[in-house]
């Protein structure tokens, strides 16, 4: 019988492995000699698709940044701006916590990255679409991947630890629970992340009838 063939290496099987080795590694697993390893191939290889390791993991950022859902931002799309950028965050926070651990490299701007500049392209188009004027469509965005990326970026409820002894009510008198936060991690976080966007969008609510107001 003939021996099984290889998976030819590709692209997009590089990038694959490389975001599952950053998801259950970190960034620092990434390197070359690793990569080849995991793809059971040789180190030169590699560099028929990716010049440098900063390439691959860039490559990784966009492919996650991919993930993000921008139908919201079609043009056949009936959601108002408010609800768009609510459905869009949520998407966005979704895919950055699957994926924690390159959020460092995605907080760096969308650089070339194809994937990236469709997302920023997409929420700037919108907004201005709706009425808002350049700049403050440009710092909306802003304000958006601020808040997203901050979120995906460590749990609140899990810096906690689940020692009830670790908070001596004569130091901290109102911590008396805190240590069942952990416990709770997904619903305190997701219903701060809620909290915090439902508050976010109220205040651009208020901005945009300002907006609208001077136009008119």
């Amino acid at each position: 019988m003939a021996r099984p063939r290889k998976p030819l290496l590709s692209t997009d099987r590089i990038v694959d492995t490389a975001r599952a080795l950053v998801d259950a590694e970190g960034l620092a697993a990434v390197s070359t000699r690793r990569l080849a390893a995991e793809l059971g191939v040789s180190g030169p290889s590699l560099y028929n698709h990716f010049g440098t390791k900063d390439q691959i993991l860039e490559a990784v950022a966009d492919s996650v940044s991919a993930q993000v859902d921008l139908s919201m931002f079609d043009a056949g799309d009936t959601r108002g701006w408010r609800t768009a950028l609510h459905d869009w965050a949520v998407s966005y926070r979704a895919a950055l916590r699957e994926h924690p651990n390159i959020v460092p490299v995605l907080a760096q701007g969308p650089g070339r990255r194809p994937a990236g500049l469709r997302l920023a392209d997409a929420v700037f188009g919108s907004m201005t679409d709706a009425g808002w004027p350049p700049a403050q469509a440009t710092s909306i965005g802003a304000l958006m991947r601020y808040f997203v990326m901050g979120s995906a970026l460590g749990s609140f409820a899990g810096g906690f630890v689940d020692d009830e002894t670790a908070y001596d009510p004569a130091d901290y008198p109102h911590l008396g629970q805190a240590h069942l936060l952990a416990e709770h991690q997904d619903v305190v976080d997701d219903r701060a992340f809620e909290t915090g966007l439902a508050a976010l969008l109220d205040g651009l609510s208020v901005q945009y009838e300002q907006v609208v107001t001077t136009a008119h």
